[in-house]
């Protein structure tokens, strides 16, 4: 996958509390299946009562065959946020794909109830666009403004593997600022990882995602480094602040965590969105000096941060390479 958005926060993703809320029909297979983190599969030879098993939401054949004849299905986001793209994924869809799709969007807080959310004024923010089959359909979206439902539209009917749908989160910082100290990279607050030095076991994504890694897959895991240097990691925090305190996971990482860690952190003025290696070659100020890691721990570090003000961005230097489940830096948002 080549687009841009594609490294932005899926803001459906099941992982941030995304959900699969309702749909006109699922006879085939269930519309939760859109939003799982996990990459569809096949089954080869395998079947239900209601036909073949398929990874993915799927609907029966439409008979009432109007030009405007759709199926739909409504997302609740896991974050508030404003769409740039969508990965309408296919996969083992081949004879039983939409031949389109469209995507309506609405702006509703709290958890509004389906009869809400049937009366919402939605808006189109993807108008009908051809789909392949067994691929991904990516799919840049002019979502101008933020969203916390989506309603997906197939055109007549059809199967859909998995909906990603990448965007910037929309915090609310008005509310986040009455808690005191927050986590100011956290993805669900805003915060991205825009670079790193090597991802190959486990993507740098994973760093700032909720709750707890679960395994050594959830975390960032750099391959064994053989010549000099030391890995790293880039973090545009959700907001500008002050750092606190900073927890580092490596928690599932006992015979590959890091010999130690560091942090570095900078502020870029006016929302400068500095990018590659422009932004490595920033003024960095040290913010948690050089300092050794224990496999399997959770570490926390507040009396060794440096006071070097606000900053909108950090980064997280391991040496010499290795795998860290979790990085959460707190702090007072400007």
């Amino acid at each position: 996958m080549t687009a841009s958005f594609v490294d932005l926060v899926d803001l459906a993703s099941e992982r941030l509390g995304g959900a699969a809320v309702a749909a006109n029909d699922e006879f085939f297979a269930a519309k939760e299946n859109l939003i799982k983190a996990a990459a569809p599969v096949w089954r080869d030879g395998e079947y239900t009562d209601r036909g073949k098993w398929m990874d993915g939401w799927e609907t029966r054949r439409r008979r009432d065959l109007g030009p405007d004849a759709h199926d739909w299905c409504l997302i609740r986001l896991g974050a508030r946020g404003v769409v740039r793209g969508v990965d309408v994924d296919t996969a083992t869809f081949t004879g039983n794909y939409p031949e389109s799709c469209a995507i309506d969007a609405c702006d509703l807080s709290g958890l509004p109830a389906l009869d809400d959310l049937t009366r919402a004024a939605w808006r189109e923010i993807l108008p009908r666009t051809a789909l392949a089959g067994d691929t991904h359909n990516l799919i840049a979206v002019d979502g101008g403004t933020a969203a916390t439902h989506l309603r997906l539209r197939i055109f007549p009917d059809g199967g859909v593997a998995r909906l990603r749908v990448h965007g910037d989160v929309v915090a609310d910082w008005a509310g986040l600022r009455r808690q005191g100290d927050v986590d100011l990279a956290a993805v669900e607050h805003g915060g991205i990882v825009v670079a790193c030095s090597d991802m190959f076991f486990g993507s740098r994504h994973n760093l700032i995602m909720p709750g707890d890694a679960t395994h050594m897959g959830d975390g960032w895991e750099t391959q064994r480094r053989r010549g000099p240097g030391h890995d790293w990691t880039i973090i545009r925090l959700g907001a500008e602040g002050t750092v606190r305190r900073v927890s580092v996971d490596t928690r599932h990482f006992k015979g590959n965590a890091p010999g130690a860690c560091s942090l570095e952190a900078l502020r870029l003025a006016d929302g400068a969105l500095a990018q590659g290696q422009a932004l490595f070659d920033q003024a960095w100020r040290e913010l948690l000096p050089r300092t050794p890691l224990q496999p399997h721990a959770r570490h926390a570090f507040e009396e060794e941060l440096r006071a070097i003000g606000d900053v909108t961005h950090v980064r997280f230097n391991i040496f010499p390479d290795g795998g860290v489940g979790r990085l959460r830096v707190y702090g007072r948002p400007t």
